[in-house]
């Protein structure tokens, strides 16, 4: 999944913003604020200016107000997270690819951790958490944010652990993917059951307001609950659906109806409640062995 700028979030125009007939309505520079995020990093974000005005923008035509402001005011063209992709030390592909649920049409979605030296930490600019290019769909987490987003058991980063698609790793990141079952804990039942439970709710006032509801997030979300059972009951994280694949693409290209997906996820609850009450995953992740790997990777940037 691409993260989304929220609605409420300060932007700053990288491009000039035009009328139909040219005119230049706001120069590269203006602020706006975000009053409609899009679903998926493809579309545009609704831009509001000061004086009512909205704008379609796409992610590359705007920058985060703080961002923007840092870069300009220490002098440099050149912003922090442009900076910041320098220090990539683990790259891999997630998502429909790594699950063997791709179509033609979709994308290469990578995802992955950067690791900035010591001095861009102290610095002014400081490090953003996280770096996110739509157009080759690419998000790179810092990695004391990856760490806790792992140590959470968001299922996102922990795929990253597990997904057989590595394009680069270094020797500091293939020593965090040798360790990587210290982030398995029983809070995956807790995250993993949370996220669906609200994105169904949502996909359900879809389907009373417009009559239809997105079933790629259908399938991923079912596809999420079966993840979930096998982390608790074999200790790792699947990526490829195997046995579920020909079921879940049928839910992808609409075959399936609400009534047979609703009554599958709840057959999926039951199972991942029974594996919770049976796995010999510990109560909490390793925390005290993730901190001291990011003291030592911390301590090898200085």
């Amino acid at each position: 999944m691409q993260w989304i700028l929220p609605v409420g979030t300060q932007v700053v125009t990288l491009i000039e913003i035009r009328a139909k007939n040219k005119d230049i309505l706001f120069p590269a520079g203006a602020v706006g604020i975000i009053v409609k995020s899009p679903t998926d990093s493809s579309h545009a974000y609704r831009v509001r200016f000061p004086d009512g005005y909205e704008a379609n923008l796409r992610r590359n035509q705007l920058a985060l107000r703080k961002h923007y402001q840092s870069s300009t005011a220490l002098g440099t063209s050149k912003s922090p997270e442009h900076q910041m992709y320098d220090y990539v030390i683990y790259r891999c592909v997630v998502g429909s690819r790594a699950y063997g649920l791709e179509q033609e049409e979709s994308a290469i979605d990578r995802r992955g951790i950067y690791l900035p030296p010591a001095m861009l930490h102290w610095s002014l600019f400081g490090v953003p958490e996280q770096l996110e290019s739509p157009e080759t769909q690419e998000t790179y987490w810092e990695l004391q944010k990856f760490l806790i987003l792992a140590l959470k058991a968001n299922p996102n980063v922990l795929e990253c652990l597990y997904t057989p698609l590595v394009e680069y790793a270094n020797e500091l990141a293939q020593e965090l993917l040798d360790m990587r079952s210290i982030f398995l804990s029983k809070l995956v039942y807790q995250t993993y059951n949370g996220y669906v439970l609200s994105q169904f709710r949502k996909l359900e006032q879809d389907l009373r307001n417009r009559g239809a509801i997105r079933w790629k997030h259908a399938m991923h979300l079912i596809r999420l609950l079966i993840s979930g059972i096998t982390v608790l009951k074999e200790g790792l994280v699947p990526t490829y659906v195997d046995q579920y694949r020909d079921q879940l693409l049928a839910i992808r290209r609409g075959e399936v109806s609400w009534e047979d997906i609703n009554r599958w996820r709840l057959g999926l609850h039951k199972e991942f409640d029974s594996a919770y009450s049976e796995t010999r995953l510990p109560d909490q992740p390793e925390y005290d062995r993730a901190n001291v790997f990011l003291l030592k990777a911390r301590g090898s940037m200085i």
